[in-house]
């Protein structure tokens, strides 16, 4: 009997596709299937089963083949995509279909056939390590995770290294022996905000948990590894599921908990494409499913802070440090105006780094600006290394003999002299991780100094290899960008320097307040995670700024986070900006700014209810971008469900004016 399957495809088209189906087999909802579209065959998804199609039959294109090998995705997995595609307002398959392998997506099913035969080995279990003992606060967040019945979100508010990690991994194991020995085992997934920091968490999960497949899903795998990881997790073998963000859309058919961990992270929020939260997915989920939810910070982002304010959230506090004897490091605020710096570096931060060489023990200097220095420039006439297809300059990479632009990857060779008037004597200006490198190096010869950021671990693996060597200790002095600053166990490590953090101050994002707040409070974290050994050094981080009577280096000299989120959220409440509103920014880019002005005019022009507020057509803060200008539009209204149902009439609306320009819709945006 001929059927019709309508399938979603990963186009820009908004609407799935119907399709003729005529074989023996009956095919289900949820499975891949392959089929011609235009000129080139694609995998796609079956999300509904129909006896009839609007397009006459004798139109319709025959599917080509089912993946029979393979069990069906379920209707719950189907029903979080097309709420994800809802709510951000893009194309079912352009949710569904890229949170799937490639090779699942492949045309040719080797690929797949081979990582589904390599799912058949049996795991080879090991000897579990001990869990310890657990405080009494947690004790008391773990009973309270385990004890949820059905749907709840947990806030789990903790003090850098007082033992979140050993909450999830204890509240794991009593919800995975639940398990009962003829049903399908409980899945456990947890969130991670940056690829570097998967690696230290997976080594815990298989220490703790070494008789089940733990699965690993992010974008730094190899596609034939990710193929097999998804399948353990799809299939349930895989009982505990590690990822970056996308792994919240992957097939998890017993998912039991989940937990968000660093929930504050901005990098849980999808940039291009599909512009996703995976914090919010994630507690869509679990009130999809009726499971508990845990979201773990140091820093809570003000959004969860205020739902525990309202009651929405739970918090469950972890105010000490997890380690006896281990203690919050000292917070010191080095006036600038007064020990003024040579070469970025005080007299009081290298005395201090000194002291802890001549003991023996680790120091990391903090510089959230990677590169030798930000720019280049001539004193005689003005002139300063731009980016010529970016509003942007171009970066002094020195070891490389290269100037680089961070945004569009431009290059070029460091000139000898001025390209504008031949002075010879151009000179950087400013500093990054390079010349702070550089320097230290002259200071202390014969310290070992080790540089981690996103130029120095561009090689698969070469980020694991370098944190390995600071927990090994051969490591004296570790220099680096925010991929240090969180989630890393640095025992030996007992001083923190914080170099040039006053910029976020001044920002006209008005979440940077909060971003450099958490990243201070995070790098902070790092030091004093042991006890004090005799005769060792107190744990100390030193900041070095201009401005040390501001409220937010106050707030964060005390670790006072609540402070700090009292006095922001009243500030958010006062000028109206989330979470006291809700927000969709709509960008356009063209050749010309004044083209991509003039199509948000037009947006702004079509028909707004008296609900939505349209705020005026403005150029981004990084006006050009890889020769494309660049504009954005906000739209605000108190009512989220007001907000998108706007949204969906707005765009059906703009799909009509068919500008020769791209624009995108972000719904929630957390850069404006």
């Amino acid at each position: 009997m001929e059927r019709i399957l309508q399938i979603a495809l990963d186009t820009p088209l908004d609407r799935v596709f119907d399709y003729r189906w005529s074989g023996d087999e009956i095919p289900r909802l949820g499975q891949f299937a392959s089929v011609e579209f235009g000129r080139r065959e694609m995998v796609g998804l079956i999300v509904a089963i129909k006896q009839d199609s609007d397009v006459p039959l004798d139109k319709l294109k025959p599917v080509i083949a089912v993946r029979s090998q393979l069990t069906e995705v379920s209707p719950e997995w189907i029903a979080l995509c097309a709420f994800a595609a809802d709510y951000y307002q893009r194309p079912l398959g352009e949710v569904a279909l890229p949170s799937v392998p490639k090779n699942i997506r492949a045309a040719k099913t080797t690929a797949l056939d081979k990582a589904l035969k390599k799912l058949s080995v049996p795991i080879k279990a090991g000897e579990a390590s001990n869990p310890p003992p657990l405080n009494p606060e947690q004790q008391t967040a773990v009973d309270h995770i385990v004890a949820a019945q059905g749907f709840d979100t947990s806030l789990l508010y903790g003090v850098t290294g007082s033992g979140k990690t050993e909450v999830y991994l204890q509240a794991a194991a009593q919800i995975l022996a639940r398990a009962v020995p003829s049903a399908p085992a409980p899945q456990i997934l947890i969130l991670v905000p940056e690829i570097n920091l998967t690696p230290q968490l997976q080594g815990h999960l298989q220490a703790r948990f070494p008789d089940l497949f733990v699965a690993t899903l992010h974008s730094g795998m190899a596609e034939g590894e990710r193929t097999l990881h998804w399948l353990a997790a799809h299939s349930g073998k895989a009982s505990l599921i590690l990822g970056t963000r996308l792994a919240i859309l992957a097939s998890l058919p017993q998912l039991k908990l989940i937990i968000v961990d660093e929930e504050h992270d901005p990098s849980y929020k999808q940039q291009e494409g599909l512009r996703y939260s995976a914090r919010d997915l994630a507690i869509w989920r679990a009130r999809q499913l009726n499971i508990p939810v845990v979201l773990g910070s140091a820093t809570p982002s003000l959004e969860s802070w205020q739902h525990t304010i309202s009651g929405r959230y739970t918090k469950l506090s972890l105010p000490n440090r997890a380690v006896d004897a281990a203690v919050l490091p000292t917070m010191r605020l080095i006036d600038l105006a007064k020990d003024k710096p040579q070469e970025g570096l005080t007299f009081s931060l290298i005395s201090a780094l000194k002291e802890r060489l001549e003991k023996g023990e680790q120091s990391l200097l903090y510089l959230n600006r990677r590169g030798y220095a930000p720019v280049i420039a001539c004193d005689a006439c003005g002139w300063m290394s731009n980016c010529t297809r970016c509003s942007a300059f171009l970066v002094l990479h020195k070891n490389e003999h290269k100037l680089r632009c961070h945004h569009c990857s431009l290059e070029i060779r460091i000139p000898k002299s001025c390209p504008t008037c031949g002075n010879v004597d151009i000179q950087p200006l400013g500093r990054g991780t390079q010349r702070i490198e550089e320097h230290l190096q002259t200071i202390f010869p014969d310290a070992r100094i080790r540089r981690i950021d996103a130029d120095s671990t561009r090689l698969k693996g070469s980020a694991q290899a370098a944190f390995d060597t600071v927990h090994r200790g051969e490591v004296d002095i570790l220099i680096g960008t925010q991929m240090v600053a969180k989630g890393h166990d640095f025992k030996n490590l007992t001083l923190v320097g914080v170099i040039n953090p006053d910029t976020a101050l001044f920002s006209q994002d008005y979440r940077a307040g909060e971003r450099l707040f958490a990243q201070l409070m995070q790098v902070s974290g790092r030091a004093g995670r042991a006890a004090q050994k005799e005769g060792g050094s107190a744990s100390e981080v030193l900041i070095q700024t201009r401005y040390p009577q501001h409220a937010l280096y106050q707030a964060l000299k005390k670790h006072d986070y609540p402070r700090f989120a009292k006095e922001c959220l009243l500030e958010r409440q006062q000028a109206a900006l989330p979470p006291f509103i809700y927000q969709a920014l709509l960008r356009a880019e063209a050749k010309e700014l004044s083209i991509a002005i003039a199509f948000l005019k037009q947006a702004a022009e079509l028909n707004v209810p008296e609900h939505i507020t349209m705020h005026d057509p403005i150029p981004m803060t990084l006006m050009k971008m890889a020769n494309s200008e660049r504009a954005q539009l906000l739209i605000e209204s108190h009512s989220r469900p007001g907000l998108q149902a706007f949204l969906k009439e707005w765009l059906h609306q703009l799909r009509q004016i068919k500008p020769r320009i791209n624009w995108s819709l972000e719904v929630d945006p957390v850069d404006i």
